[in-house]
């Protein structure tokens, strides 16, 4: 595994010299300003108006949910645009070649850049989700439920569409392995609000469908076992906020999903041990 971690030092090297890694941090710190402000007027409002204390602490629990689900999606896209040329890219330009002919396996290769995103991935959503319950608890005093489990899950979600993005890059050129992994994604975005809708209006019919395109890519159905984990009983019950879950992915499709991400795994190790660079 010495070569693996090599590659991954290389890979996190690599990344800071794009600017990949400033970029993301810039980002995330304007996300985390406008949240903080947004929830700062939502409090002060909220208590000009006199809301009900019950009330007001459902919205504010609700606006963190939200400011959690945007950092999935930016984690989500960062994920997939940042590594979708790693190994598609440098095929296609030859690039790979020079790495190759060092005395590194090709297992080594793959798995030193899989662990580089890897690490970067956890250190972006480390801060971010950190970012998110420290401005909902110093702002609002909202204390979310959790929020390392669900943290643990998102970056979970991260790696599978990391692993999707290598396994389909040792077959399929940039382009073509971007449409696929986000055509994916997004089938499992539709798929799990229409599995949500069908729970709300008892249609089974709607159910399967939507768990069918879990199956299909189980991205989508981890994000929404995180949000499960993060509410507390009541907003559950409630069923207040547009992210409580009227069917709530069970412990089943996250070990699912595990097993998908080590099949995936094992395919782009094999697809870029037998390919011809």
């Amino acid at each position: 595994m010495n070569g693996a971690w090599i590659m991954a030092g290389v890979t996190f090297r690599e990344a800071a010299r794009r600017k990949i890694l400033w970029t993301a941090i810039l980002a995330g710190a304007a996300f985390l300003a406008l949240f903080a402000t947004g929830l700062h007027f939502q409090v002060k409002d909220s208590g000009a108006h006199s809301v009900p204390p019950l009330i007001r602490h459902q919205v504010q629990a609700a606006m963190l949910q939200i400011g959690f689900y945007a950092v999935n999606l930016l984690a989500v896209v960062m994920t997939i645009l940042t590594s979708v040329d790693t190994l598609s890219g440098e095929i296609s330009s030859g690039t790979i070649q020079a790495i190759a002919t060092k005395p590194l396996s090709r297992w080594e290769i793959l798995m030193g850049k899989w662990i580089g995103f890897g690490g970067m991935i956890a250190i972006y959503l480390a801060g971010m989700f950190g970012g998110v319950a420290a401005v909902g608890h110093s702002i609002a005093g909202v204390q979310v439920h959790n929020t390392f489990t669900g943290a643990l899950l998102v970056y979970l979600e991260c790696m599978l569409l990391l692993t999707v993005t290598f396994a389909c890059g040792t077959k399929f050129s940039t382009l073509t392995n971007g449409v696929i992994v986000l055509g994916l994604h997004g089938l499992a975005f539709i798929g799990g609000w229409i599995e949500q809708i069908g729970a709300l209006t008892t249609s089974p019919r709607l159910e399967t469908l939507g768990i069918l395109s879990s199956l299909l890519m189980p991205s989508e159905s981890i994000w929404r076992r995180a949000s499960f984990e993060m509410q507390s009983s009541l907003t559950r019950s409630l069923q207040f906020s547009p992210f409580s879950s009227a069917s709530a992915p069970s412990g089943a499709m996250v070990g699912y999903a595990s097993f998908y991400l080590l099949a995936a795994l094992a395919i782009a190790l094999y697809n870029f041990r037998e390919r011809d660079l």
